[in-house]
């Protein structure tokens, strides 16, 4: 399967301060990844690095088949990104917000305005398109959120705590919802701090100050550290990691 993300030694330093520590990996394509770690591990950092936002101090990667150092515009325009905050204009209506982000992304009006049709049907976003985006009950948001980062169809589709503070009905519901994004061929890299979505992961690697400590597929993962699910073994592997810290 091909890379859809490769990054090799990827680093990133402000001042003496190192947010990302030489970390390597390749995402395949169509694949769902899950980028795990506890808050300041360095996720954040690594994703921006990735989305075109944030040039690396050293290393080498590319995403889509762009480089990170010298295609970031190119990058910016091929992923979609959703962030955990919500970021969409709250004085906007849900469909002005589609509308805007649609033109950001130069769709000609027709095939916009078909998308747009598209994804209300499939996120049952219809009832709610012409209220205020900053009204929406908070599962709504998230879909309004998901619906204008995959307006442009992009192959590689970034998630940074897609499901912060939902229920967890709606995140059962989301986690369908972005597995049927994969089924058509996006690739997924995914941030969560809910051990249970991330065991819908393909693979999954786990951060800890800067470094990835381990990479593989969940089940796996959980039988080779003989945990009874994900949630334990992050918890024995992160604290493993900060006692050894503390003993240095």
């Amino acid at each position: 399967m091909p890379d859809a993300v490769t990054i090799e030694k990827l680093t990133k330093k402000f001042g003496d301060f190192t947010a990302v520590d030489q970390i390597s990996l390749t995402v395949g394509e169509g694949e769902v990844f899950g980028f795990l770690g506890a808050n300041g591990a360095g996720k954040t950092t690594a994703i921006r690095m990735l989305c075109g936002l944030l040039l690396p101090t050293s290393g080498n990667g590319t995403v889509g088949g762009f480089d990170i150092y010298r295609d970031n515009e190119n990058i910016k325009k091929s992923i979609g990104y959703m962030s955990q905050k919500f970021s969409l204009y709250g004085d906007l209506t849900a469909y002005e917000n589609l509308w805007f982000y649609g033109s950001v992304y130069q769709l000609k009006k027709k095939v916009l305005k078909d998308r747009i049709d598209e994804l209300s049907e499939e996120l049952g976003l219809h009832e709610f398109l012409n209220r205020l985006a900053g009204n929406l009950p908070l599962g709504w948001r998230q879909r309004l959120a998901l619906a204008t980062s995959v307006l442009h169809r992009p192959k590689i589709l970034f998630l940074d705590e897609p499901t912060g503070g939902v229920d967890p009905v709606f995140r059962r519901r989301f986690w369908g919802m972005l597995y049927d994004l994969a089924d058509k061929g996006t690739t997924l890299f995914v941030t969560t701090h809910y051990m249970d979505e991330a065991e819908y992961c393909h693979r999954i690697s786990i951060m800890h100050h800067g470094r990835i400590i381990e990479l593989g597929n969940p089940s796996d993962l959980i039988q080779k550290y003989q945990q009874p699910n994900l949630e334990e073994l992050f918890v024995q592997l992160i604290s493993k990691k900060s006692e050894e810290s503390a003993d240095v």
